[in-house]
């Protein structure tokens, strides 16, 4: 009984907010509250393009009009019970911020909103009121909720990227030095679990139970994935940049890159399942899916043996260094100590043919080469690593390191038809695909 009065209460509400926006707007006025009332009605159908349109005129006209919009959408949003009106809300802000640009004066009134506390989109403290059934109200409340966690989520990486731009254009005019590189591969590495946390937010917009039969849930998830296409794209490009510099970044960016990928081997496989599930379900066309290509678990465990072998001199070394320098004082023991451990790293960090010291200045350049060409011919025939198979187990994992970085690359040199390219074409002109933007808004 109070479900029901609940959901009448809300319904009559909702019908009074309609009813004065048409009357209103026959008599001249309008606004941008009667836009976003009449865009939201609590009806089964889409937002329709006319109201998208209007608003989006009004932000070209008038730039203080977004914080109109932002103090409306607030209210819209933030007030409803309507699982409908909630649901319009988000997809119209949804198709507001994929047509304006990253420097519009909307982003900065909907950050201004979100950090002043007027509206929270995560959490999200919608709950629906208007559902027959705590089944269904569960159901359309969990989709609302995740959908407005992509939106915020979604939010938090328009700065980032904007910044990442701005150094790339910058760093275009002038020739790029070693570290100019690896700070670009820095800002990479910044810029890849942004990406990763927006495709599990889509991923978590899995609707279930009656969700899954509504036209507006499946509207609103055609949206969703066709923005996640544009994210998975970049994303697979920037990850094959990083693995091309790997053995030149330093020791804690590679650790990071290695977590990036490791994630990325799970995340491919949910992303797939949910991709399979969406393909089911009609949403979108085959040919706009992208070719998701999973990594073997046998590659990580390649790149993670490759990565603790190849820094773990590194690691003692520094370790031994800094232990040494905190100390206050150096008896005269621990200084023999040092010298030995210097001169055994020095050493081992020999070239395999010493020039200086093995030759004399007499000897000329055809002993030498003779040499040379000797000591290649003794590796080749095995004689260095012929005990216990060392110099098979080295070669066969060199190949197996060698094959990862094949596939972990994601074959960037095939030709892909589902593009980032060709997916933006899809939108027939309709929508203004945003660069500064991560994931297609």
């Amino acid at each position: 009984m109070k479900r029901r009065f609940h959901k009448v209460c809300t319904s009559v509400k909702e019908q009074s907010y309609i009813s004065y926006a048409k009357i209103a707007s026959a008599a001249g006025f309008s606004d941008m509250n009667l836009i976003i009332i009449k865009a939201t009605s609590p009806d089964d159908l889409p937002v329709h393009e006319k109201y998208i349109q209007d608003l989006l005129k009004l932000f070209s006209i008038s730039p203080s009009s977004c914080h109109s919009f932002a103090i409306s959408f607030t209210r819209r949003f933030g007030t409803t019970r309507s699982w409908r009106v909630a649901l319009k809300s988000l997809i119209l802000l949804h198709r507001l911020l994929r047509s304006v640009q990253a420097n519009s004066p909307l982003w900065t009134e909907l950050l201004w909103t979100r950090s002043n506390g007027l509206v929270s989109l995560y959490p999200c403290h919608f709950k629906d009121a208007t559902s027959s059934s705590s089944t269904c109200s569960i159901s359309y409340t969990k989709f609302v909720s995740s959908y407005a966690q992509l939106l915020d989520e979604a939010l938090n990486c328009v700065d980032l990227d904007s910044k990442k731009l701005e150094n790339q254009q910058h760093q275009e005019e002038k020739n790029e030095t070693f570290q100019e590189k690896m700070n670009e591969m820095g800002e990479i590495l910044e810029i890849l679990p942004q990406l990763q946390s927006i495709i599990d937010r889509v991923i978590d917009c899995y609707p279930i139970g009656v969700a899954t039969k509504s036209f507006i849930v499946q509207s609103a998830m055609k949206h969703i994935i066709r923005d996640s296409f544009v994210c998975y794209t970049k994303f697979r490009r920037e990850i094959v940049v990083v693995l091309e510099n790997l053995f030149e970044m330093s020791y804690r960016n590679c650790i990071a890159a290695f977590n990036i990928y490791k994630k990325s081997a799970v995340q491919t496989n949910k992303l797939c399942e949910f991709y399979e599930w969406c393909k089911a379900k009609g949403l979108c066309g085959y040919y706009e899916y992208p070719l998701l290509e999973p990594i073997p678990h046998i590659h990580i465990k390649a790149l993670e043996s490759f990565l603790s072998g190849m820094w773990q001199l590194t690691e003692s070394s520094s370790s031994s260094w800094s232990d040494q320098e905190s100390s206050s004082a150096f008896t005269e023991e621990d200084g023999r100590q040092q010298q030995h451990m210097i001169k055994g790293i020095v050493d081992e960090e020999k070239p395999l043919i010493d020039l200086e010291g093995e030759y004399d200045d007499d000897v000329s350049w055809e002993t030498v080469l003779e040499s040379s060409v000797s000591f290649c011919h003794a590796y080749n025939q095995g004689d260095l690593f012929s005990s216990n198979g060392y110099q098979q187990e080295i070669m066969d994992y060199e190949h197996s390191f060698d094959s990862m970085l094949e596939i972990a690359t994601y074959k960037s040199t095939a030709y892909n038809p589902f593009s980032q390219q060709s997916y933006e074409s899809s939108y027939n002109g309709r929508f203004d695909h945003n660069p500064l933007y991560p994931w297609g808004l």
